[in-house]
């Protein structure tokens, strides 16, 4: 049974891709350039060098006073920068070379620049942004601080061959000419240290940015020195998947460097992976099945050369029988990038299928789609019988989706049936949908209520409704209801809400009275609603008063007397003893140490009493430490003088 707010039906979309051989799933889409252009954008107006200087290598800045307040700032931000001078330098350096900046840099802020590669560098991070600051400048390195640099460069990369220090390495081998070319054996060592991510990704420890920066490095080595590529396609597949699951970045270095290093794999056509995804939500409809898929590369621009053949084997899935070994995929766009292939000769029915796409031979895809159904009523009964079932129903034919002329009467002694066959409308099979209700609408005031029709046996859905138990359920509300059928599926295209027929309902009146009672438990006050019935006295019901438990009886008073004068002997009987034998206290001396330890002893005891009386375990705890802690080290220092006047007693017999 279902009561008001029937959610509206929604046909989910089912298109799933599986990992293929040298391809992904997704790509670099138009909305999320669209994003990453606002991270650019927002860089530009932001109060870090570093964010200015990557958003002004992206987007460009045409209004000149806009332009002219970036050159001033940039030169603030580069004074007001905590980044290391070199880095700082190669960013206002190429903020000031992308904003096209009229204003000068400083002659000596240029002049430490150009003496910088002269000195000692100090690590790798550093030679490659001097270098580059000098290749913005347009300065060339001569030859004797090259040889200098790759010396330096060798000597850094044997004490540091971290990740970050191998990144900035391979890019600083490539503008060193040939001498540079040490660097290629140290490819393999930077591969392999990639890390897998579910089998499905790789990535260097580091996130993004190392990954961009190493990934973009052994390409440019790789083809400065003509070296096989560094990356296999199963690796580049991984490292694509790992750099398109970094789309939502929200920095603007983060973003170039994403864009960077999927037009590097992109550019690599021998390993490169493309996208081959469906067009759509996955559905078909089953009067023109037509399965649409794009072939892309990683940043969502068609292929170059574009694929010469694109074959898919269909699967049915529910049993995994094959429709079709090879149904080939026809170029739709002038762009190559949309391929259509019409399934309609292959008559599929209604379900899921995969269709395992292949694209010269080389690229595999494994794309789910589902081909949506019609529903149709074979044929629906609507009638009212006597709950008893002593009479005949009285049952009418309605067809869909007209509407039952004549209004149905029924009371609280008689019940509402429904029975209606669904089939497939291209088979007429029965079929067995995911939701299938009863709603009844009240013309007068729309509230409604719902029911669930059950499929019988048959397979026919079956609704059955007793007036008079199901009274209560309208809160006895009698009057015209609308009888709908709601059918919906989210493998069908043509789910309904029909309107089939009006019904009187005439609920009994004497059972709709209710009687509202107040209880008293507790001091609440508990609303109570009695069905009035013939007869039933009214009236407020007797007040409960609540009852504790009584308590256990105690024991006499002569049990807790005798057990307090047992626990009280020991100490009784020390002061008999004191008086009878005497007490030695020639060994008593008043030192500090002897009056503190029988003083923290007495507390303690004293302690206890009040335990005893009214103090908490954790509360005796607090103030027990530190007394005890006091008489320990007071009790330490009378032992060791005792221990020492019996020794010298003990040497002086």
């Amino acid at each position: 049974l279902c009561f008001k707010g029937l959610a509206v039906l929604c046909l989910l979309s089912v298109s799933v891709a599986t990992w293929g051989a040298r391809t992904v799933d997704s790509h670099l889409g138009t909305k999320d350039l669209s994003r990453l252009q606002k991270v650019f954008v927002d860089g530009l107006s932001s109060n870090d060098l570093q964010a200015v200087y990557y958003a002004s290598l992206n987007i460009e800045t045409t209004d000149a006073a806009t332009k002219e307040n970036l050159c001033k700032k940039i030169q603030t931000l580069h004074e007001e920068s905590k980044l290391n001078n070199f880095e700082k330098d190669y960013y206002l350096v190429g903020a000031n070379r992308n904003l096209r900046c009229s204003t000068k840099l400083p002659e000596a802020l240029l002049s430490k620049i150009y003496k910088s590669v002269d000195l000692e560098l100090g690590s790798a991070q550093e030679i490659y942004y001097r270098l580059a600051t000098h290749k913005t400048l347009g300065v060339q390195v001569n030859e004797a601080n090259q040889a200098k640099l790759v010396k330096r460069l060798q000597e850094l990369l044997k004490k540091d061959d971290t990740l970050s220090g191998l990144g900035y390495a391979f890019h600083v081998a490539t503008e060193l000419g040939a001498s540079g070319s040490f660097i290629t054996n140290r490819i393999e060592d930077a591969v392999v240290q990639a890390d897998e991510v579910d089998g499905k990704m790789l990535q260097f420890e580091g996130g993004l940015s190392i990954t961009a920066l190493l990934l973009n490095g052994v390409f440019s080595v790789a083809k400065a020195y003509n070296k096989p590529t560094p990356v296999t396609a199963d690796q580049a597949v991984k490292f694509s998947n790992y750099l398109l699951s970094r789309r939502s970045v929200q920095t603007a270095k983060g973003a170039h460097v994403l864009i960077e290093a999927l037009k590097t794999i992109a550019a690599n056509a021998n390993v490169a992976p493309i996208c081959i995804q469906l067009i759509g939500n996955g559905q078909l409809e089953p009067q023109s099945p037509t399965l649409n898929v794009a072939v892309l590369d990683l940043l969502g621009k068609p292929l170059s050369p574009a694929v010469k053949s694109l074959n898919a084997k269909v699967v049915l899935k529910q049993n995994n029988v094959v429709l079709a070994e090879k149904v080939q995929l026809l170029s739709k766009s002038s762009d190559k990038t949309t391929y259509v292939a019409d399934l309609s000769s292959l008559k599929p029915t209604r379900g899921i299928y995969q269709a395992e796409i292949t694209a010269d031979g080389g690229y595999t895809q494994k794309l789910q789609f589902k081909l949506l159904g019609r529903v149709k009523v074979q044929g629906l009964e609507l009638g009212i019988a006597e709950s008893d079932s002593s009479a005949a129903m009285r049952k009418q034919s309605v067809t869909y989706p007209s509407k039952l002329k004549d209004e149905l009467t029924a009371d609280s002694t008689q019940k509402l049936l429904l029975k209606a066959v669904l089939v497939d409308e291209s088979s007429s099979k029965p079929i067995k949908v995911h939701q299938a209700f009863v709603r009844l609408q009240n013309k007068q005031n729309d509230k409604e209520i719902i029911f669930v029709a059950e499929q019988d046996s048959s397979k026919a859905y079956k609704f059955d409704m007793d007036v008079g138990n199901q009274g209560k359920n309208f809160d006895y509300e009698s009057g015209v209801y609308n009888v709908y059928l709601t059918v919906g599926d989210a493998s069908l295209s043509n789910s309904f809400d029909w309107l089939l027929a009006e019904v009187q309902l005439k609920f009994n009146q004497d059972q709709g009275k209710l009687t509202k009672e107040h209880l008293k438990l507790n001091n609440y006050k508990i609303n109570v609603f009695l069905v009035g019935k013939p007869g039933t006295k009214r009236g407020p019901l007797p007040e409960i008063v609540h009852q504790f438990r009584v308590p256990d009886k105690r024991p006499p008073r002569i049990v807790s007397d005798v057990f307090t004068g047992l626990c009280i002997t020991p100490l009784v009987l020390l002061f008999v003893f004191w008086g009878k034998l005497g007490i030695n206290v020639s060994n008593l001396s008043l030192s500090p140490s002897t009056i503190g330890f029988h003083l923290g002893f007495g507390g303690i005891l004293a302690l206890f009493f009040v335990f005893w009386l009214q103090l908490s375990m954790f509360q005796t705890l607090r103030l027990l430490v530190p007394i005890a802690i006091f008489t320990f080290l007071c009790g330490n220092r009378v032992l060791r003088r005792l221990y020492t006047q019996r020794n010298g007693k003990n040497s002086a017999g």
